[in-house]
């Protein structure tokens, strides 16, 4: 393995493997320490968006949050949102965007808590995103970083 790549990459890593018939083959694997953007020409945005809600979320709230996100954001949606319930973890929520897409996460034990992932080839105002969602949840602290 390579480990002085200019570029901050750990190079390129190949092994012998055999394959059920006994071949002999060269596996080339990619390690990636930092990123680099593959496409550049597709317009890819995401956003994390975190924080404590002033109340417990049910599967409307967040059928009606991404809902009303998409207009925020000025995205068209496919599909109305979906919602589902794990015992153990909590309310899980998706929209399809013709963009891409949101998901929405939120736990009600050990704290409540809310989390949004946003990704979209589409540009949008991260700031709005985190400012409808203090608002719609009340939250007592929110953040929110872009990757």
């Amino acid at each position: 393995m390579n480990l002085s790549q200019e570029d901050g990459s750990l190079g390129d890593k190949t092994a012998p493997q055999r394959n059920p018939l006994g071949v002999v083959f060269m596996l080339e694997v990619q390690y990636m320490s930092i990123y680099k953007d593959l496409a550049p020409t597709i317009c890819r945005q995401r956003l994390v968006v975190e924080g404590y809600p002033g109340f417990v979320i049910t599967d409307e709230h967040i059928k009606d949050y991404l809902d009303k996100l998409s207009s925020v954001l000025e995205m068209d949606a496919l599909i109305t949102p979906v919602t589902h319930s794990s015992d153990k973890y909590g309310w899980a929520g998706w929209i399809h965007w013709e963009t891409s897409g949101a998901h929405f996460y939120a736990w009600e034990r050990p704290v409540l808590f809310l989390s949004v992932d946003i990704y979209t080839c589409k540009p949008f105002d991260p700031k709005a995103a985190a400012a409808f969602t203090q608002e719609y949840f009340k939250t007592k602290e929110l953040v929110y970083k872009e990757f």
